[in-house]
């Protein structure tokens, strides 16, 4: 007895065999195509269920002109932040029926042009981006391939892009008000580059809009080690500091861990709050208070209202997320 062989998936010319029909009159009825006899019509359909014909994604995009799916071009993948968000994304888009293809940019201008042409290149019906500036062409690209994008992670009402995230000029002076509430009044600011980043400038202008007296700043790559460097040296420049505001909360936990290291203790000699509130910064010693970011929702509102706007043509408007202070033990009042 010869080799047993696993049978193949069933494809459009089993149907069609099945059916008694052409494989264009299968491709006709699965694509939803006029000008086919409903008995024909009715044939075709029961011969794909008796068989279990599945069209693979590539035939329903060729049958259809359709792809069902999206792109989301991030800074990174690095950060827990970003994950957080794609995994949410992706949840509510399998729900709406399509698929997410992610691509990273390290934050250059060039580079997410570039990327977005690689994904409308593959078919992609919509855009994902994260903040409000863009270089590079992309406006011009995605004006000339009539895509929807819908800008995340921050919000600006009157933007030319939907936005769906958070005002970050408000999230810092959240952060700072709840230093300032107990009693620091000698607080340093540790921040990314702003040239960079344009939530991170945004969060400085919100902070410089206090006109607080004796802030002292200090920026740093957004990675730990960088982080606690810039810590330690903005610390040894000013040894009065009570307070400590990171505008994230990787360099929060950099700072946190470098100074500890240093035998600085956190909160009794300088208490310090992030933003972002990872899911490791209650797991910090102490735990770290950070302001928490609506990062999962902000990403099932993005995803629902892109899919929406695919397949309906409504340009969403723009959403204005919350932020709010997760109160741990890495910030205490003291006598102002």
């Amino acid at each position: 007895m010869g080799p047993r062989h696993r049978k193949t998936r069933s494809n459009m010319r089993d149907v069609a065999e099945k059916a008694g029909v052409s494989v264009a009159t299968v491709s006709r009825v699965l694509s939803g195509a006029d000008g086919v006899l409903e008995t024909t019509r009715e044939r075709v359909q029961q011969a794909a269920e008796e068989l279990s014909f599945v069209p693979s994604p590539a035939a329903r995009a060729i049958n259809s002109g359709r792809t069902y799916m999206v792109g989301a071009l991030v800074p990174t993948l690095d950060h827990a932040i970003f994950a957080r968000y794609i995994e949410a994304l992706e949840m509510e888009l399998v729900k709406q029926g399509f698929s997410l293809v992610v691509a990273t940019t390290g934050g250059d201008p060039i580079r997410e042009a570039e990327r977005a042409e690689n994904l409308l290149d593959l078919g992609v019906e919509g855009l994902f981006v994260s903040g409000i500036t863009r270089g590079g062409g992309f406006e011009a690209l995605v004006a000339r391939r009539k895509v929807p994008v819908i800008a995340t992670s921050y919000f600006k009402v009157d933007h030319s892009l939907p936005t769906i995230g958070y005002d970050n000029a408000r999230v810092a002076s959240m952060a700072l008000e709840h230093l300032h509430a107990l009693g620091h009044r000698q607080i340093g600011v540790l921040s990314g580059f702003s040239q960079d980043n344009d939530r991170t400038a945004a969060r400085l202008v919100g902070i410089e809009r206090h006109g607080m007296t004796g802030l002292q700043f200090a920026q740093s790559a957004i990675d730990y080690d960088a982080a606690g460097d810039s810590a330690a040296a903005l610390l040894d420049r000013h040894p009065r500091l009570t307070g400590l505001l990171c505008l994230s909360d990787v360099l929060a936990q950099g700072a946190l861990f470098r100074l500890q290291r240093m035998g600085v203790q956190v909160p009794t000699d300088i208490s310090i709050i992030g933003i972002d509130d990872l899911p490791g910064s209650a797991s910090t010693f102490p735990a770290l208070t950070s302001v928490r970011l609506p990062v999962a929702e902000m990403g099932r509102q993005a995803a629902a209202a892109l899919a929406h706007w695919i397949e309906e043509g409504e340009r969403p408007t723009s959403v204005e997320l919350e932020g709010q202070i997760s109160r741990r033990q890495s910030t205490r009042a003291i006598a102002s």
